[in-house]
Formats: C-alpha cells, structure tokens, sequence
C-alpha cells in the first residue's frame, strides 16, 4: 500500500507498555498483510530520553521478549512505530501530527495518576500540573499534562478542518474512555475553551477500554539475551508476559484497525470485563507488592509465592467478586489465573514498579469495592486489607526503611509524609474524599482498616 494511503495513530506516552501492547497488537496485523496503519509516538514530559534518542537511531524498530510462566522466551522484531516524536516543550510535532488527516486516532498512556480525578470524577483543578497548565493555556508556556497537550493538538486539528477523531485511553483507569473524556471537558471549561470543548463533543468519541499484559521495567541484562538470541544489539529492546489481552468498545468516530484479526475484543460494552480485570488483577498485583515490600522482598513472583501474601489477597478478592457478579468472566478462576501469572519468575517484575503511584491505584482499584459494599450494607473486613497494606506500606517508606525511591504523581511527597506521619494514619487515611468520595470518614471502613491493620503487622520484619 502507498504511503498516501497510510493511516497515523498517535501515541502519547511510548514507555514499555505501549510497546509491549499497542505496538505489538498492531505488528501483528501488518504480519498478516495489513499495514496500512502505522504509529507515530512521543512523550508529554521531557522523560526516558536514552530510550527515546535509540528508537529514533534504529527507525523507530525494538525487540520484544516474551515470556511464559514457564520460562520459555521468543522474541519478534516490532517495526508499527514509525516516528518517534523527540520531546518539545511545545509539543509542536505532536500538534503537526494531530492536525494532519491521516491522523485519524489518538492513544494514550500516561498511568493512573495522570488523570488528576477524584472518587466521583471532578478534576483536581489545584494540583500544581493542572493548575499549571491552566495558566499556560491562557497566557503561553510549557504544558506538562495529558489534558494540556490534547488541547493543544486539537485545536490544531480544529481549525485546521482535519476531520472526525478518536481519543483511546489505553490506561489502567476505569471506564477509562468516559472518564479521561470527562476530565479533558472539565479542563477546557476550567480553561474557558467553550468552542473547542464543543468541537470535542461533536467531533470525536473515546471507547472505553481494556488492557492487560504485565510489563516490566526492562532489566539490565535484557539487551545482552537480545543480541544472544537475534544478532541485534537493540538499544531499546522491552520484555513482557506471553500473555496479553485488549477488549474495545467499538466506538470510533471514523476508521480503525482491524484489530480483531489479531485477537482483539471488539465489543459493545467493556465493563465487566474491566470492572474484573481492575478489581482483581490490579488491585491484587498493588497488594502483592506493597506486601512484598513489608517483607523486604524485590520481586513480584516472590511475594505472589508467600502464603501469607496470597491469603490476605484471597480475602480481598472474595470482596471484590462479590460486588462483580453477575459477570460473563468466571470470576474465581480468573483470580486463580492472576495469581498464577504474578508468580512468573522470568518476568523479574518489581515491587518497585508495581508500587508506582499507589495513592492513584488504591483510588481507581480498591476504592470502588469500598464505597459499594458499605452502600449495600456489606462488611469491608476483606478489601481494607488492602487499605492497611498500603499504609503500612507508605509507614516503611516514610520511615525510610523501603530500600527504593518510591514515585507517586497523584499523591507528592510532602502529603504522603504527612499522612503516615499523622498522629491516626487510619483515620487519616479513611477520611480522604479523594479516596472514598461520599464514604469518607464512615465508622465502619475506619473500624476494618484498624482491624486489618493488626493482621498487615505480621509482614513486617
């Protein structure tokens, strides 16, 4: 096919994720004879510019090293990343990009935290990025959020005519199309941008979606196993779990990979299979690493293989699926195949990268458990294990016993010292409307947290 008839995704956001999912979904496709989509990808912030400088020096090309639980490694050679935006404080590419026609999606990846969005989904208009780029919209300067950069590559897009688009999240938030489509709206009213938030509304949709592959932080030795295994010594190589799963609404606002062929879910409402995926991995892979950092351990699998570690997520998830059924997922075997991939050795996942901005998962992933069994009546004996584990979790850290830097974008520094440093961290912690929205402060999710908090004791060293 020309490349006249070539169609853009832009990605914002090409960390090791992206690459190990999107990207290679979209490989896929080429191999089976498909390529007339292809990614161009840049980042908002001014990070990973080693591993940004070796994917533009090789084209955009990286190697991917599965593996499975059993140990068993392949590798394929991704080529669907085409540009590689190099970082601008103006994200003037990125504008050019999203103005051109062919560019008829926009994906992102940028965490959970990146989102800035409370229990019941207000923007956080004060937190210093937001706030920043608020100013920045109205009197010119450097924009740092996913919300800023957006603005400013649709307008370009706008008054350019260049058509319909569709906004992807392809983050780990919860009906994550709706709610980073809701937190772009509230930052152009907070902006005063009325006509472009109206030209959003008329002219683009954003899917609901799905993903799943855990991806680690590629380890050190993983460029020397490339170069052994293909004869290229790749740069930029990133490493995952065989395993990988990508469920969308389809709800484009114009065309779209045919990503069905390769294994894609195409369907009409994500929900359950997210609401399952959020509730029981992701909330159980944070508890598994805040309770292997209690334990002093490095590695994911090490605490997925504890006894103790995978009782308090046994009780957490009898919670969890409690509030999932009915469910077209068989909910327990799911748990049951979740634990079992967290204990691949091969992965070397850390507890580290897994720990990243847990204020925002404790949020997107356990929170919604929380507010709905005390809205039935239910006990929260089970899924305040996980608000106890994190707390004693952020105690080790403030007391400057973790062993690792730890990075959390929604919760900074001096607030998190603030909390496990407070004279009743539990209520603290409990009474956070961030956290539990309309729940925060209930006596009876402070009288769980106090008693999971005796059982969490047992972990630390």
């Amino acid at each position: 096919m020309q490349s006249a008839d070539k169609r853009v995704i832009l990605h914002l956001g090409i960390g090791s994720f992206h690459r190990a999912h999107q990207a290679w979904y979209l490989q896929r496709l080429a191999g089976l004879g498909d390529e007339s989509w292809t990614l161009a990808g840049g980042n908002i912030r001014d990070d990973m510019p080693e591993t940004l400088a070796a994917l533009r020096a090789q084209g955009g090309a990286y190697t991917l090293e599965t593996v499975t639980p059993r140990g068993e490694r392949s590798h394929a050679l991704i080529r669907s990343i085409r540009r590689v935006v190099p970082f601008e404080p103006d994200h003037a590419a990125i504008g050019e990009i999203a103005a051109d026609p062919a560019t008829r999606i926009i994906s992102f990846t940028v965490t959970e935290a990146g989102y800035f969005l409370d229990a019941e989904d207000r923007l956080d208009v004060a937190a210093p990025d937001i706030a920043s780029d608020l100013r920045a919209l109205r009197e010119g300067g450097t924009v740092r959020t996913l919300y800023g950069t957006l603005a400013r590559a649709l307008h370009s897009r706008r008054i350019r005519h260049a058509g319909n688009l569709t906004l992807l999240c392809c983050d780990n938030l919860r009906h994550n199309g709706d709610r980073s489509r809701s937190g772009l709206l509230q930052f152009l009213e907070a902006a005063g941008e009325a006509e472009l938030a109206a030209w959003i509304r008329e002219h683009t949709t954003s899917p609901n979606a799905m993903v799943d592959r855990i991806t680690p932080r590629p380890p050190a030795d993983l460029r020397s196993r490339v170069r052994e295994a293909t004869g290229r010594d790749d740069a930029a190589p990133v490493m995952a779990e065989a395993f990988a799963q990508w469920v969308i609404e389809d709800s484009f606002a114009g065309e779209r990979p045919a990503w069905e062929r390769v294994g894609v879910e195409m369907v009409k409402s994500v929900a359950p299979y997210e609401e399952a995926k959020i509730r029981l991995l992701n909330a159980s892979h944070s508890a598994i690493a805040w309770g292997g950092a209690l334990l002093g351990r490095r590695f994911i699998h090490e605490g997925a293989g504890d006894p103790r570690i995978v009782h308090l997520a046994h009780d957490y998830a009898a919670d969890a699926i409690a509030c999932l059924r009915p469910s077209p997922v068989d909910l327990e075997k799911y748990r049951d195949q979740v634990l079992e991939r967290f204990r691949n050795a091969a992965l070397a996942d850390t507890n580290r990268r897994v720990a990243m901005d847990s204020y925002a998962k404790l949020q997107g992933f356990v929170a919604p458990t929380v507010r709905e069994r005390l809205d039935r009546g239910e006990p929260v004996d089970g899924v305040a294990l996980l608000c106890a584990l994190y707390l004693a979790f952020l105690a080790r850290w403030h007391a400057g016993r973790l062993g690792w830097e730890y990075e959390d974008g929604a919760l900074p520094a001096p607030r998190a010292h603030a909390l496990a440093g407070s004279a009743d961290p539990v209520a603290a912690l409990c009474g956070d409307r961030m956290l539990w929205g309309h729940r925060a402060g209930d006596a009876r999710l402070v009288a769980a947290v106090r008693a999971a908090a005796g059982r969490v004791e047992s972990l630390a060293p």
